[in-house]
Parts: C-alpha cells; structure tokens; sequence
C-alpha cells in the first residue's frame, strides 16, 4: 500500500532520486502522505456510479505511529532532563560553552534536526552575525555535499538548489521579469563564502549569475554545516549521504491500521443507521441511498430486515489493529510499554527495562545526534573564536584553546527515585573514601541528578563548607 500510494507522488527529473525518497517519507512525518489522494474515505462511488477502491480514499482516521516512535525518542535525547552538557578539562572554556547552548537555545535546534532528521539525513548551519553565533537546522532534500577525498568526513563544499515560482520570489524581495513562472533558487557554501545566486529561470540552461548583495564572506576556513546521517545501517535512499530511517519498517503498518480503523468507524456509522430491506416481487432500479428511511427491496416471499455490522466485527478490528500496533513498535523499537498496567511507582533501573527497545533507539541517536553534531558544533564554535571575537551571555571572548578535548555527559534516562539516589549516594562515598574514585568524579556523576552544572564550584563551595564546621 505504501508503495501504491507513494507512486502518486509526482516524479520531478530535475531532481536527484534521494530527494523523492526523502519527500515521500518526510509526508509520512508530517501527516500529509494521504493528502495526494483524490478522494476522501466516505466517497465510495464516483461521479459515474463506478466503485472507488480503498487504495485511491483517504483514510478518515490516521494514528500517527512513526510520528510518536521519533518524538519519543527524541525527548530522551534533548529535551529539558536529557540534553547532555559540554565537559573539558580547560573550566573556562567549559563555562563559555555551557553558556553559549543556553544563549542560542540550541536544545530547540537540536531536537527540531532530530525529528526532521529522521527521514534519513539532517544538517546544522551556524552563522556568526555581529560576534554572535547562531545555529539553524537546514533541510536536506535539496542539498548536495561535497567531501574532501583525502579525509571522508570533512566537507569541501554544500550546494542547495530548488525550485520557486516567481509570486514568493518577488514577496522575497527579488526583482522577477515573470512572476507566473517557476525559478531556481541555489545557495553555495564553500570554507571561505556563503555564495548566493540569483533566480534563473527552470527552462534555461544557462549558469546562474551571483548575487553579489546576498553574497557573504565568512573566512571560517571549514564549511560551516554540520552532515548528519540519521542511523547506521542501510541508507534509506541508497546514497552514502543518507542514513536509515528511523520509522520505515512500521509505514506499511501504520497505513494498515488506518485503512482498518477507518473501515470500522465506517461500519459503525453503518449500524447506527442500518438499510431496510424488504423482500417484494417488486423490483427498485433507483440508486440506493443507505439508512432506515431508503429501504431496498429485493425478491419475493414478503419479509423485512434491518442490514447492520455485528458487534463482533468492530472488537475484532480493534484486536487487529492491537496486534499491529505491538508489531510497528517491536519493528523500529518503539515504547510499547501501557502506562495503565504501572499500578506503583517505578525506579529509573525498572523504567530502562520496561522501555529497553526505545532506550536502545536513543542511544544509537546519541551517536549520531550527540558525538557526531554537537560535540561538531561546538569545534566549530572553538575554531570561529580564533577568526572572530565571539560575543557569548553578554561577554566578549578572545580565542579558545582549539586542542583542547571535548566530551559529552550525558543524564540519566529516567530521574532516580529516593532509594536510587540513597544506594548511589553510598556507593560513591565508600569508593571515594576507598581512593578508587576521586572527588570530582563522585560530583561529576551525580551532577546530572542534582543539576550541578559547575562541578568545579561545586567541589569549591563543599571545601569552604567544610572548613568552615572545623573548629
């Protein structure tokens, strides 16, 4: 089915292939997969009195599934009590960074390319306007990177290129001969400039020229972009630049379940105003229109009947429509935990292993999302300092140590309840008072849990508190 209505999509030859794949599924994200579809599901015959299959309705319930599966997964990786903090043994520099996240929102940032970046690939732009540095998620079905042969993972270059008509052109500023037509719209980033160009129109062949007033110099000496492939595994286009999808093995289910609920919401409809009929020799030749007060006559041997769905077929639709929805949430490691079987209060330990398939979805996006683009970003803040004199909380930095190593630590996947705070509590001080572990490490992991965010404060204000009760 999946296939049968992606195929309705229409195919622009302008484009690369990846860019109808990533379009397809992105409609699937969004809600709008049914929205090329010409007719809605209560329209079961056309204009000719010809039956319209299911295949060409769109549904009248829609359970967005893999829409869930991603924000799920995503909220345990960069909402307000996951996103994970900067750590560096330079403590300034781990203060400026600390800072600069807050400043730029970039937990916001970051979660909108972890859910639209679940399609298969996303990418990051950062801008540094007046010494201020912000960050701003790019949408990739029309961009195309090129990677520096001799290090694979170091962009040379980034081109976007799409199409627009003339009326949003011309609403944008730009000076267009006709504003009916469809243009090209190209953007170039390079490790020296942001290259823009001016619309030209589809049908000509001819280079576009450069915008020369949009055109800016920014002198980074990287590209300033930030390539992110969703999952490891096999890429969902089939291009290198491309991951896996994080929700395609549940689609075809998905659109099951709201064909299947969409028929027993039809059925319902239908026994609640069920067709008469009667058994007559006369015969009806008019078109039958369903309810009570339409009867359909039919036959001989007089009799009369109400035509309704039996109870029976509506509970088994839902006990189908279960069964698949437990299959899509096993096939792409989804929550299928039911919050109304939790009678008690649960530790963080027993939470991780009710929600173990979706704890396993997040941490193969930790790597991607987390080692792979933020801990990127933030070289990409250390290297701008060094060309630029960064303004970070109102504060005017000079350049940051650019060797110095960065990591991420990252919270707990559920907060601790009072006896997992208790044991952890008395695990740390007899590993501390053993020397096994240091101080700032037994702080460093508690941190999370009490939201210390200066660990090194933090360890400075317990050594004046405490040399403050000896006498």
């Amino acid at each position: 089915m999946f296939d049968t209505i992606g195929a309705l999509v229409p195919r622009d030859t302008a484009y690369p292939g990846r860019t109808r794949t990533l379009d397809i599924l992105n409609r699937v994200l969004t809600g709008t997969f049914y929205n090329i579809l010409p007719y809605s599901f209560n329209e079961e015959r056309g204009a000719g009195g010809e039956y319209i299959p299911l295949r060409n309705r769109r549904p009248s319930v829609r359970y967005p599934l893999c829409r869930l599966v991603v924000e799920d997964s995503v909220s345990l990786l960069f909402s307000e009590g996951h996103f994970p903090s900067v750590d560096c043994p330079d403590h300034t520099l781990r203060g400026i960074l600390a800072d600069l996240i807050k400043e730029t929102r970039l937990n916001l940032v970051m979660t909108e390319t972890a859910i639209k970046g679940s399609i298969g690939s996303a990418a990051v732009l950062m801008r540094v306007l007046r010494g201020r540095v912000f960050f701003s998620y790019v949408d990739t079905l029309y961009l195309t990177p090129t990677w520096d042969p001799a290090a694979p993972d170091d962009l040379l270059s980034v081109t976007e290129r799409y199409k627009v008509s003339g009326h949003v052109l011309a609403a944008s500023g730009y000076e267009i001969d006709d504003i009916d037509q469809d243009y090209w719209f190209a953007r170039h980033w390079d490790t020296e400039t942001e290259t823009w160009f001016l619309p030209s129109p589809t049908a000509s062949n001819l280079p576009p020229d450069i915008d020369t007033t949009r055109t800016v110099r920014h002198g980074l000496g990287f590209v300033p972009i930030v390539w992110i492939r969703n999952l490891p595994g096999f890429s969902v286009t089939g291009d290198s630049n491309d991951g896996a999808c994080t929700f395609q093995a549940a689609i075809e289910t998905q659109i099951e379940i709201d064909y299947q609920l969409s028929q027993a919401g039809r059925g319902l409809k239908y026994s609640s105003d069920p067709t008469l009929l009667i058994k007559e020799p006369a015969g009806v030749d008019s078109e039958i229109v369903r309810g009570a007060g339409n009867a359909l006559i039919v036959s001989e041997k007089g009799d009369a009947r109400l035509l309704e769905i039996g109870g029976t077929a509506s509970s088994a639709v839902i006990e189908y429509v279960r069964l698949l929805r437990e299959f899509a949430l096993e096939s792409i490691h989804g929550n299928r935990a039911s919050p109304s079987k939790l009678t008690a209060a649960q530790s963080g330990r027993a939470l991780e292993m009710l929600n173990q398939g979706l704890l396993w979805l997040a941490d193969n996006l930790r790597v991607t999302y987390g080692e792979g683009a933020l801990l990127a970003l933030m070289r990409m803040v250390v290297r701008a300092s060094v060309r630029y004199s960064l303004i970070v909380a109102g504060r005017q930095i000079g350049p940051l140590d650019t060797t110095a190593p960065l990591s991420l630590r990252w919270p707990a996947w559920y907060p601790p309840t009072s006896e997992d705070r208790q044991r952890d509590a008395q695990t740390l001080s007899t590993l501390a008072n053993a020397g096994h572990i240091s101080r700032e490490t037994a702080v460093k992991t508690l941190a999370s849990s009490y939201d210390i965010e200066d660990v090194p404060g933090e360890l400075n204000r317990i050594e004046t508190d405490r040399n403050q009760k000896e006498p």
